[in-house]
């Protein structure tokens, strides 16, 4: 059954933003994440923790914070993620993973960026690594993040989404809710989503939009590998669906067309 708290409201009676946050046993860090959600110069108008089968104390984490869960059973992120989107009632959907660490000035930077643009424009920005070493947390940033953002950036055409630090128009989900991966727990959910976005549609990337995220997916070699498998698992479903060549030509057409 979900759970649902007193919202915020519509700040100053405009546009709403709704935070979405999956998770799965995962306790402490989203309490640490909450918690730096409610410090927002721009506060959300909702926040949605989507609980993918938790057996910890999530679920009181949750309510202790007055924040609405979501409980999903289908396992993986893509699955929860978009169960968290299609609930949102928010004009922008923001999109944290539990270990981000959102600055105070977050939600009103993204709200001011995606207010100045077309009406299905998508912002993102990198991660700042944090606990581990030194070498671990500049690998992170200038190998892992830098090369994600080039390699998928060359490959689509467009800046892809961070999972850890993106937020969406809701037109933009109306549009590619119904398309994006939701069963299979093998998917990277941003690299789905940013391979979903049609030609009309604008990621704007800032590289001063920036959150605290956890190294933990490079401190060991089992989960970097996982990571990485996960990649080329997404890359095998988004090829099939749609080969890149073409998605890439359809979308160089659109930018013409516009011109």
């Amino acid at each position: 059954m979900e759970e649902s708290a007193v919202g915020a409201g519509r700040s100053g009676g405009g546009v709403a933003v709704s935070v979405v946050i999956p998770t799965r046993n995962d306790a402490r860090m989203l309490e640490a994440c909450l918690e730096l959600l409610s410090r927002q110069t721009r506060p959300a108008d909702e926040i949605i923790v989507v609980d993918n089968a938790s057996t910890d104390n999530t679920a009181g984490i949750c309510s202790a914070a007055g924040v609405r869960r979501i409980p999903v059973d289908v396992p993986g992120i893509p699955a929860t993620a978009a169960a968290g989107f299609d609930a949102a009632t928010g004009d922008i959907i923001a999109r944290l993973d539990t270990d981000s660490r959102p600055p105070a000035d977050w939600l009103e930077r993204i709200e001011a960026e995606l207010a100045a643009a077309d009406h299905l424009s998508l912002v993102t920005g990198p991660g700042e690594f944090y606990g581990a070493g030194r070498w671990v947390r500049w690998a992170g940033k200038h190998v892992f993040l830098a090369g994600y953002f080039r390699a998928v950036g060359f490959l689509l055409g467009h800046p892809p989404v961070y999972g850890s630090n993106f937020a969406l128009r809701r037109d933009v989900w109306q549009e590619i809710g119904g398309h994006v991966v939701r069963t299979n727990a093998d998917v990277h959910d941003d690299l789905d989503i940013s391979y979903h976005l049609r030609p009309a549609m604008t990621v704007i990337y800032d590289r001063t939009l920036t959150v605290g995220v956890s190294s933990r997916p490079l401190t060991s070699w089992a989960s970097f590998r996982r990571h990485m498998d996960m990649s080329l698992t997404t890359f095998r479903v988004e090829f099939k669906e749609e080969p890149p060549l073409r998605r890439r030509l359809d979308r160089l057409r659109a930018e013409r067309l516009q011109a």
